[in-house]
């Protein structure tokens, strides 16, 4: 009883959000003993005296009642075809849980079921994916693509506030950026950024004493770590690869189970929320997730370890993130290509970004945000965009970035 306790511990971690119904026959035990979580579902005799077990997470998934027997000794002249009869009802029950989950309104439901009901729910199950006409809602590996109209914010902020789930927000103002873009971009994602959610921001800098104060809501803090200023942006852009990964090892792990990284030039303008929330995260670039995929701006250096043919998409890298694992795996992934372009006098077309790229078309993302999550004001043609969630700020390079040079690799 023991190992059937611990695979189903194991399917528990590996879908959380499954339903899931254990169907045996195992008289003379009782699996509640080890899961003290899952109940007995079948209450009346179902072979003469036997009780045969059925056992669910929810207490009231549902009521037995004895009824006409199937067959006459069924399970001793034919036990293949009760076995199929057996797997039959498991998954007519399986199927109906799953339809009571996403079809039955959560806020309709006794008190006592309702916070386990909503843990079995998969809310991407409520998307809309027919919504919105005209542009891309899910990937050809299904994965979905969240545009404004296509999802109920109530049922994802719901969700994950009775989960805790809590957010780490990474963001780099070094030298100039700093004073231009760092203060606009807080008070902004105060107002826009996961509301509801316990959010952690982690400001690097080379100029700790310099991050400007701000009213915080509860739950929500600032933590300034410093950094190198390297003497080119192009390593500053590409070093925060490794930056994130070491901030995730070292601190973020222990307060947050998601991370979401951000240029700091940027100003949030609409709800940014916990729709955006997924295992691997990726954005769509506003300048190409409606052009051909041939006008893509892959590295196509054959020399470099972001070299690529061809995708998916083209992602933008200054909205990514995940799980913590997951985008510590992405981080890992670009410094080490990085590194190893860099013993080999190379250099990505677009730094890090190219290396994102190459990442994604390798390990494909399982949710991706519309460009309404990062939205340049300059393209004109905007007819996709209900709302801008977050905008690009006007960009002064020549101004900003150290020793500006043009890449000629």
């Amino acid at each position: 009883m023991s190992d059937l306790a611990s695979h189903i511990s194991s399917v528990e971690n590996a879908h959380p959000d499954a339903a899931i119904i254990v169907l045996g026959d195992f008289n003379h035990t009782n699996l509640s003993t080890e899961l003290p979580n899952y109940h007995q579902q079948v209450t009346c005799p179902s072979r003469g005296n036997t009780l045969d077990h059925c056992y669910t997470p929810l207490k009231e998934a549902y009521r037995a009642s004895a009824g006409a027997p199937l067959g006459n000794g069924l399970k001793t002249r034919n036990p293949i075809l009760f076995s199929c009869c057996l797997v039959l009802v498991g998954s007519c029950i399986l199927l109906y849980l799953r339809y009571l989950a996403n079809f039955v309104p959560v806020d309709n439901l006794p008190a006592n079921r309702e916070g386990k009901l909503r843990r079995i729910i998969n809310l991407d199950d409520t998307l809309h994916f027919g919504a919105r006409q005209g542009v891309e809602t899910c990937t050809s590996w299904k994965a979905p693509i969240i545009w404004e109209g296509m999802f109920e914010s109530d049922l994802y902020d719901q969700k994950h506030i009775q989960n805790q789930t809590s957010v780490a927000l990474t963001v780099f103002a070094v030298g100039r950026y700093l004073d231009a873009y760092l203060k606009t971009f807080l008070t902004s994602a105060e107002q826009h950024f996961m509301l509801g959610l316990k959010v952690t921001y982690y400001v690097f800098t080379d100029l700790p004493e310099k991050v400007p104060s701000i009213e915080l809501a509860p739950n929500r803090n600032v933590k300034i770590m410093q950094v190198e200023k390297h003497s080119r942006w192009q390593d500053i852009s590409m070093m925060r690869m490794k930056t994130i990964s070491d901030a995730i090892e070292s601190d973020i792990h222990h307060h947050c189970n998601y991370v979401f990284c951000f240029d700091v030039d940027q100003e949030f303008k609409g709800r940014f929320g916990s729709e955006a929330l997924g295992d691997s995260v990726a954005l769509l670039h506003a300048w190409y997730y409606n052009a051909p995929n041939n006008s893509y701006t892959y590295d196509r250096n054959p020399r470099s370890k972001a070299f690529m043919e061809t995708g998916d998409y083209y992602y933008h890298a200054a909205v990514f993130g995940g799980l913590l694992e997951k985008v510590k795996n992405l981080t890992d992934y670009c410094f080490l290509n990085i590194m190893e372009d860099k013993l080999n006098n190379v250099e990505a077309l677009w730094h890090d970004e190219s290396h994102l790229n190459k990442y994604f078309w390798i390990n494909k993302p399982s949710r991706l945000l519309s460009p309404e999550y990062c939205w340049d004001q300059v393209i004109m043609e905007k007819s996709d965009i209900n709302i801008m969630r977050l905008i690009w700020a006007p960009k002064d390079y020549v101004g900003l970035r150290p020793l500006a040079t043009k890449n000629t690799n």
